[in-house]
């Protein structure tokens, strides 16, 4: 028995090296080849460890520092007020449908399981948030088109909730005098830890990651976010190059570096954040899509 789980130690323990690896060595691989000279990446190939270093790449994406940094602080600022509104928003709707005395119930389940099946499309969609919100050119383009609200993720909380906080405590708590506020605010929430750490991480990495309502709704460069910005830049290195070939006088440009250096730039915070809610990521969205 002792050597048997030994031998299953060994293996496990060799399975997740392993996974770890297929983690890491992406990344590292990633950001060697943004730190690796232009022509030594394209004539040489990818390494883990640069042959050649240069940063013209990260010379070129920061040239205009005060531009990286407004974009690095309207994502900053969009990822905690979205994520923040995104939470309120869930959690007012998922516990109210985690209880089986809500009256009209299984209307509002049918109500938001529906939009996850349909959506009126993209261009009515742009029409409706430009004609009829105005929302063009402000913050808001940001905040609210398709991240404000995801279904799946008040299912995940419903689901959540109703596996892991047993009715027989919020009775009890009605029985001592406590309204559905103080339930939710001084009962619910706390057991919620896992779930709400597990949906504050993927609501914010779709914030940060978020491109395409920049594209849609923002031509004002004060608004653009790193993701927008960083699109622009590599956009604009394209065209660059095409230009070289064309007979300009420009010198090369480092299109393979910066699509590196791009991506190390864009991870980074997320890198830096995703420690602190590993713990609960597991925890909540196991527990969260067991049942439905």
């Amino acid at each position: 028995m002792v050597e048997k789980n030994k031998t299953f130690q060994v293996v496990a323990h060799a399975i997740m090296i392993l996974l770890s690896l297929f983690c890491v060595l992406p990344f590292i691989l990633l950001l060697s080849s943004s730190l690796t000279e232009e022509a030594t990446l394209i004539r040489e190939g990818y390494s883990f460890i640069p042959k050649k270093i240069d940063f013209t790449a990260y010379e070129y994406l920061l040239v205009d520092s005060t531009a990286i940094v407004r974009g690095y602080a309207v994502s900053a600022i969009v990822t905690v007020v979205g994520t923040v509104v995104n939470l309120i928003l869930t959690t007012l709707f998922a516990y109210p449908l985690s209880r089986k005395d809500l009256p009209k119930r299984n209307f509002f389940a049918f109500f938001l399981f529906f939009t996850m099946l349909f959506n009126g499309g993209l261009i009515p969609t742009y029409m409706m948030w430009t004609q009829t919100f105005h929302i063009k050119n402000t913050i808001w383009a940001l905040l609210v088109p398709g991240l404000l609200m995801n279904a799946f993720n008040v299912i995940m909380m419903r689901t959540y909730i109703n596996t892991n906080i047993p009715d027989v405590i919020i009775e009890a708590a009605r029985i001592d005098g406590a309204g559905e506020t103080r339930i939710l605010w001084q009962v619910v929430l706390p057991m919620s830890l896992p779930i709400l750490a597990t949906l504050a991480l993927l609501v914010g990495l779709g914030y940060w990651n978020d491109w395409l309502n920049g594209l849609y709704y923002i031509t004002d460069d004060r608004l653009f976010s790193i993701q927008v910005l960083l699109n622009r830049m590599l956009t604009n290195t394209e065209i660059m190059k095409q230009a070289a070939t064309t007979g300009s006088s420009m010198g090369p440009m480092p299109t393979v570096g910066i699509k590196m250096a791009v991506a190390v730039l864009g991870a980074l915070p997320v890198l830096a954040v995703y420690p602190f809610f590993q713990r609960y990521f597991v925890k909540g969205i196991t527990i969260g899509a067991v049942k439905g």
